[in-house]
């Protein structure tokens, strides 16, 4: 199975519910709470001039009404998943990591 695929339906069962987006179009209409992630930053790690591992990093957001939600503790216990900061916006609380995948 694709990581990224993979990724995704560990996301699904974080959340306990489908409302998972990856890279959305501004045009989808989400309902919250969701997770909203995109690719951000392939780490290639090369040897005698080949690329012989590659991590990917995403940025994953979880999306709130609830300041108090408890998602993204569910989500920081993840392997290599790092806080990145917190904000709101249109009285929507986000939560944004960076997480190796």
């Amino acid at each position: 199975m694709n990581d990224r695929i993979e990724l995704h339906e560990e996301l699904k069962a974080i959340l306990g519910s489908g409302l998972v987006y990856f890279q959305p179009p501004e045009s989808v209409r989400m309902t919250y709470p969701c997770i909203v992630y995109s690719l951000d930053d392939v780490d290639m790690k090369h040897a005698d001039d080949r690329p012989y591992l590659n991590t990917k990093r995403y940025k994953v957001t979880v999306i709130d009404k609830d300041p108090d939600s408890g998602i993204p503790d569910a989500l920081m216990i993840l392997p290599l998943c790092s806080f990145n900061r917190f904000y709101t916006v249109d009285n929507l609380n986000h939560w944004a990591f960076d997480l190796y995948y």
